[in-house]
């Protein structure tokens, strides 16, 4: 069964997710749960870290960054395109990638590293239970709403909303921060992380669970760097620098003079790690349509979204981790 919603004088067609019961949290709570806190915040990174460059950056950053973030685990999201046989082969190169990105770091992946989900979201009544996502419950129930788990996902959002749908107390004791979709003028939602899994993304979007969302166009589209800034900074400094250095190389096959890359899943991590590189404004919690777009409804719960950022703030602090 589907619902109708109404909304500016358009019909819009959503899941049945938007019946689904949740928690209800105090506008009030959940705006003091999106204000940036002092000193180290736990958290937990959810990363299709095989599908691009940007996500073995955002692992590094979040695991050197011990002076403002403790990374309790590290999931392996599903993504399906031209790197993969589909989703179940995704998470799982994904998780091959954390895993060398884990030695390169000295890190055990004991504990640490985590499987998630094989497929995307196809029923609300029927959660994945990943390892991931149950791993995610088990952290997220022993928190507080005073000392939350942050929930950082820079790919498709498959393991976070099975976790809140297997159990939707954990929207209480988490705050959520995800690079994914468009800001909320832009024409279409159709953005990679969004799109392979919108099930999952009107999840979480419904839920009421503290969020901020680092939209990719045209706020995180931004985060560029080139090869020989790279070189500059990265080149010949240790095995890891190297290591990703190299792979951004192998991205310009064309061997391109006038060539940038995108590193944009650093954002995400840069806003817990110093929110004031990456403003952000208080939105309702925007409706997205089964047509993947969003629409407005101001009768709905406050999240953060953020407005620009400052690139070479969060480069320069980047290269130093990297390198020190």
């Amino acid at each position: 069964m589907r619902n109708f919603l109404f909304l500016a004088g358009f019909v819009f067609v959503c899941s049945t997710v938007c019946s689904q019961e949740f928690p209800k949290i105090d506008e009030s709570v959940r705006i003091n749960q999106l204000k940036p806190r002092e000193g180290i915040v736990r958290m937990v990174l959810d990363t299709d870290t095989y599908n691009e460059i940007d996500d073995q950056f955002a692992v590094a950053y979040a695991i050197l960054s011990e002076d403002k973030v403790k990374v309790e685990a590290v999931y392996a999201a599903p993504f399906s395109n031209s790197r993969s046989d589909g989703p179940g082969d995704g998470m799982e190169k994904s998780y091959q990638e954390i895993m060398r990105l884990l030695k390169l770091l000295k890190k055990s992946p004991d504990g640490l590293a985590f499987r998630g989900s094989t497929g995307y979201l196809k029923d609300v009544s029927k959660p994945i239970r990943s390892d991931a996502a149950l791993d995610l419950v088990q952290k997220a129930l022993k928190s507080t709403p005073a000392d939350p788990l942050y929930v950082v996902t820079v790919g498709c959002i498959t393991n976070v909303a099975s976790a809140i749908l297997i159990e939707p107390r954990i929207i209480e004791n988490i705050v959520v921060v995800w690079l994914g979709g468009n800001s909320l003028d832009w024409p279409t939602q159709k953005e990679f992380n969004l799109m392979q899994d919108v099930l999952a993304a009107q999840v979480v979007l419904n839920s009421g669970v503290p969020l901020v969302i680092t939209p990719c166009r045209p706020v995180v589209s931004h985060f560029h760097t080139t090869i020989p800034e790279l070189g500059h900074y990265l080149k010949g400094k240790n095995e890891l620098s190297n290591y990703l250095y190299e792979t951004v190389v192998g991205y310009n096959s064309r061997n391109l003079e006038a060539w940038s890359k995108e590193i944009w899943d650093v954002v995400a991590v840069a806003w817990v790690i110093n929110p004031s590189w990456v403003p952000t404004n208080l939105v309702h919690s925007p409706v997205l349509t089964d047509q993947v777009t969003y629409s407005v409804d101001r009768s709905r719960h406050f999240i953060r979204m953020a407005t620009s950022i400052n690139r070479d703030a969060i480069f320069r602090d980047l290269f130093t981790k990297l390198t020190k």
